[in-house]
C-alpha cells in the first residue's frame, strides 16, 4: 500500500521548519534576516528546538489515536502513547546542545514506538515507510543543528 499523497505532502511540509533551521545556520545572511523580521525563536537551534518539541508532542496525541484503535484494557499502548509527551517535558531543556540531544533520541525512540503499533496492527500499512522518511529528515537536522549550532 502505498503512502497517501495528502500524508505525504504534510508529513514533508512538516520538515520545512526543520530545514529552515539548519539552513539558518549555515547561511549567516538568512540568520540575521530572520533574526532582524522574526526574532530568536525562528533561527539556529531555537527553532529546531521549540518545533522539534511541538511535534514530538503531537505525535504523543497520534499514538494515543492509534491506542485507542486497539484493545480497549491494553494499558501499554496508551502508556506508550504519552512517552513522547513525557520525553519532552522532562528531557528537553538545559541549553541548546542537550535540548537537541533529548530530541534526537526522543525521535529514535519513538520509530520505535511506532514499529510496536505498527506490529500490533494499529497503523495503517503505508504508516512505517512515512515514519522512516520523517524521521531521517527529522534526525538529520537535528544532528546538524548539534553539530554545526
Amino acid at each position: 500500500m502505498s503512502i497517501p499523497r495528502p500524508a505525504l505532502a504534510l508529513g514533508l511540509a512538516g520538515l520545512l521548519p526543520f530545514g529552515w533551521g539548519v539552513a539558518t545556520i549555515l547561511i549567516p545572511a538568512l540568520h540575521d534576516l530572520t533574526l532582524a523580521t522574526l526574532g530568536p525563536r525562528f533561527v539556529g537551534p531555537n527553532v529546531l528546538i521549540a518545533y522539534g518539541s511541538v511535534i514530538l508532542s503531537f505525535m504523543s496525541g497520534v499514538l494515543w489515536g492509534f491506542a485507542a484503535r486497539g484493545s480497549e484494557d491494553r494499558f501499554s499502548g496508551y502508556a506508550l502513547s504519552v512517552l513522547p509527551a513525557l520525553w519532552v517535558f522532562f528531557m528537553v531543556g538545559g541549553g541548546a546542545s542537550q535540548a537537541l540531544s533529548a530530541l534526537l533520541v526522543g525521535y529514535l525512540a519513538l520509530l520505535r514506538i511506532d514499529w510496536q503499533f505498527s506490529f500490533w496492527g494499529l497503523t495503517p500499512g503505508w504508516w512505517m515507510r512515512l515514519r522512516l522518511i520523517l524521521t531521517a529528515g527529522v534526525v538529520l537536522a537535528l544532528a546538524l543543528g548539534l553539530w554545526l549550532g
